[in-house]
């Protein structure tokens, strides 16, 4: 009986239509590294921003943006998961700041006579997959959140409203 349960599941596995699997993209997103709160946190920080000097040139600045976009996706991502709703918009906003930069950065790389079909076919495997992560939050999350900080004013996050500008970025 076991058996039969086991060939009748692999049987259907292989039954199941095409389109299921192929909406999904084969772009690979980094796991995540320190998070806001961490004590390593601060010190990511500062390596960011000193290694934006080593990346010079059209295409290392596009490595460089893709990489730090992919980056604060995922760790909005997984702030969006513990319902860290203020740490996770800015998250995500670094990662729209990120991913803003890749089309310039082509273009340049364009302009100085270099072969960009490749970083545009990396773009817009990329895109896919935020656009993919970017649904998955916005099903996850409320549309809008009150942020009540202690000792402060409350702060209204129009969690919908972000991820949607993030989604419609992300549309090449």
């Amino acid at each position: 009986m076991k058996k039969k349960f086991i060939w009748w599941g692999f049987i259907a596995l292989f039954l199941l239509p095409y389109s299921a699997w192929a909406e999904q993209s084969s772009y690979v997103l980094p796991y995540p590294s320190s998070m806001p709160g961490s004590s390593l946190y601060f010190a990511h920080q500062t390596l960011e921003k000193l290694s934006k000097f080593w990346y010079f040139g059209d295409f290392a600045q596009f490595k460089y943006n893709l990489k730090y976009s992919d980056k604060y996706l995922v760790e909005a991502k997984t702030l969006f998961e513990y319902r860290q709703y203020l740490l996770a918009s800015d998250s995500l906003n670094k990662s729209n700041y990120y991913f803003e930069k890749l089309n310039g950065n082509l273009l340049r790389a364009k302009e100085n006579g270099k072969n960009i079909s490749e970083k545009e076919k990396m773009l817009k495997l990329a895109a896919e997959k935020h656009k993919e992560v970017l649904l998955l939050i916005k099903n996850t999350t409320p549309p809008s959140f009150n942020w009540r900080p202690e000792k402060e004013e409350s702060r209204l996050l129009n969690l919908h409203k972000l991820i949607d500008y993030s989604f419609n970025l992300r549309k090449l």
